[in-house]
């Protein structure tokens, strides 16, 4: 057997994958809709929108298998999305990187195999829309076409989700994205006993980058605050663009003790990218800092109204500091 191999963007990929926040989710009608047809117009006995994590592959839709997921490196779909183009193997037992693969020669026995890679529009591919059988079969060219067109509706699907959960100027997690992370985040920090703490970041004078130096200068500003978190933050933590100049990160895992540590690395960070950086200003920001721990009735939304007026007490203190300096 030949393990599933590693595509060399594997980072962006599953950055990609992660920033669709469809990972172990809920089952949805807009996929499930298109496995039964791809089951029903192809005869076959199971059909899967499958997403290949690092070491998994998760079914977001399952028509004739129970399983929720496999490991990655026995999957069929880890070796399709090193492809562009489908990937068929018509019997199994004929292919030496199948033909002892233990999903070949135990339940459920796949003998044939097809899988349309699953494209993103970064070019990276995240998983696939595959079609299983019991029995070796022919495909042919106009079954490949048809099985690429059923394709494209999973990727207008996926496409809709990361538009509807990314912030377009930044390429972070907007607020929807945010809220339906932070659940699962919450949840699973109660779960496990994990205290959190939710930081609420507001970009100072931004309004006056907009006005002195443009509103495209302003979209830098925003894009260049997002990547300063995404380099200091880990990947287990939670990042969004709140909306206008405000952004927040739920730090997993965390106790409060840790909260000065963390600022004060971000504070570091800012601090060298303005001694670097050529832009006419420098970034500045208020943040405030919520805790909230694993035993705590406290909401998503409480969260954020108690991070957000701590941010805006933080605020209106940098205001008194300039107009007492001028």
């Amino acid at each position: 057997m030949l393990c599933a191999p590693i595509p060399d963007n594997e980072q962006v990929r599953l950055d990609t994958l992660r920033g669709l926040n469809i990972l172990d989710s809920a089952a949805e009608e807009r996929f499930d809709r298109i496995t039964r047809l791809a089951k029903r117009l192809f005869g076959v006995s199971i059909c899967l929108v499958s997403l290949v994590d690092s070491n998994r592959q998760w079914f977001k839709s399952a028509q004739g298998l129970e399983a929720a997921q496999t490991d990655r490196d026995i999957s069929f779909c880890g070796h399709a999305i090193m492809q562009s183009e489908v990937l068929v193997i018509e019997d199994t037992f004929h292919d030496q990187r199948f033909a002892d693969n233990p999903l070949v020669t135990q339940a459920p026995k796949i003998r044939f195999y097809a899988g349309y890679p699953l494209t993103m529009p970064n070019e990276t591919r995240v998983g696939t829309l595959c079609i299983i059988d019991e029995n070796p079969r022919k495909f042919s060219q106009d079954d490949i076409v048809a099985l690429e067109d059923l394709g494209h509706l999973v990727e207008d699907e996926l496409v809709a989700i990361q538009q509807s959960t990314l912030d377009p100027l930044t390429c972070i997690s907007n607020r929807r994205g945010f809220e339906m992370l932070s659940e699962q985040v919450l949840a699973n920090s109660d779960r496990l006993g994990f205290n959190t703490s939710l930081l609420f970041f507001d970009l100072d004078y931004f309004k006056e980058i907009n006005d002195e130096y443009g509103h495209a200068e302003g979209d830098k500003a925003l894009q260049t605050f997002a990547g300063l978190l995404i380099d200091s933050f880990r990947d287990s933590d939670v990042i969004a663009r709140f909306g206008g100049d405000e952004f927040i990160v739920l730090l997993s895992h965390e106790g409060q003790g840790d909260n000065c540590m963390v600022l004060n690395r971000f504070e570091h960070i800012v601090a060298k990218h303005n001694a670097q950086s050529n832009a006419p200003y420098n970034l500045a920001y208020s943040v405030g800092i919520a805790n909230r721990a694993f035993d705590s009735e406290l909401t998503l939304n409480e969260y954020l109204t108690n991070a957000d007026e701590a941010m805006f007490a933080i605020k209106q203190c940098h205001h008194q500091d300039k107009e007492i300096s001028s």
